[in-house]
């Protein structure tokens, strides 16, 4: 049996959902004199591992499962590229219209937007209806023009675990990640698509673990 071991800041939320349960990520947050976007990542981590509960409209309950299970080690411990999806992926030139039959045959909420074969940017569901809603005719529009642009793209690169992936999911509240490798040329780094991974991919990995 592997002992799981927490962070300083990760055991102090667990003392003081121990002795405050129910309590919500409000209060925590509070009594550690710190925001609640700073603690996701370990609020993330404690409940995957299954030693606090969240429940909606109440807060964070203590089960201490997670200090006799192994299974956030297991997470910790298998990479990105073990669980990789392929990823969709489109010209920026594409249409917006085109880009949505896209999206909906391949039944993903991301699609990731390249040129010259390389990450130029990313699109969601929220981008196409946005576009939808102010008149823009998706027929004409390239979806290059609707896309979320380098640099503020969240990637993930296929030697990170899946916890590191999972945390930056959660932290910048996406759907996906695009998994990359960087390639030089004229001294310019540039992203190739790899892969994706996904909050469905991880729910996968940790059912197939649960159930080992």
């Amino acid at each position: 049996m592997i002992i799981i071991e927490f962070n300083s800041r990760q055991r102090r939320i667990i003392e003081i959902v121990k002795n405050n349960e129910p309590i919500t990520s409000e209060n925590i947050a509070d009594k550690l004199n710190l925001t609640r976007a700073t603690l996701r990542p370990d609020f993330a981590i404690l409940t995957m591992s299954g030693i606090l509960e969240a429940r909606p409209k109440v807060g964070y309950f203590y089960t201490g499962k997670g200090e006799k299970e192994d299974i956030s080690y297991k997470v910790s411990e298998i990479r990105v590229a073990d669980i990789k999806s392929v990823p969709v992926v489109v010209d920026e030139k594409t249409s917006a219209y085109d880009a949505i039959v896209s999206m909906f045959l391949e039944d993903v909420g991301t699609i990731f937007v390249i040129s010259n074969g390389y990450l130029t940017g990313v699109v969601s569901r929220k981008d196409f209806l946005k576009s939808c809603i102010g008149g823009m005719d998706i027929n004409k529009v390239p979806v290059g023009v609707i896309m979320t642009r380098m640099p503020n793209i969240v990637t993930v690169f296929a030697n990170e675990t899946v916890l590191e992936a999972a945390q930056k999911i959660i932290e910048h509240e996406v759907d996906s990640l695009p998994i990359v490798e960087k390639e030089l040329i004229e001294e310019k780094e540039h992203l190739k698509v790899l892969g994706r991974i996904s909050k469905t991919n991880i729910t996968k990995l940790l059912i197939e673990i649960a159930n080992t």
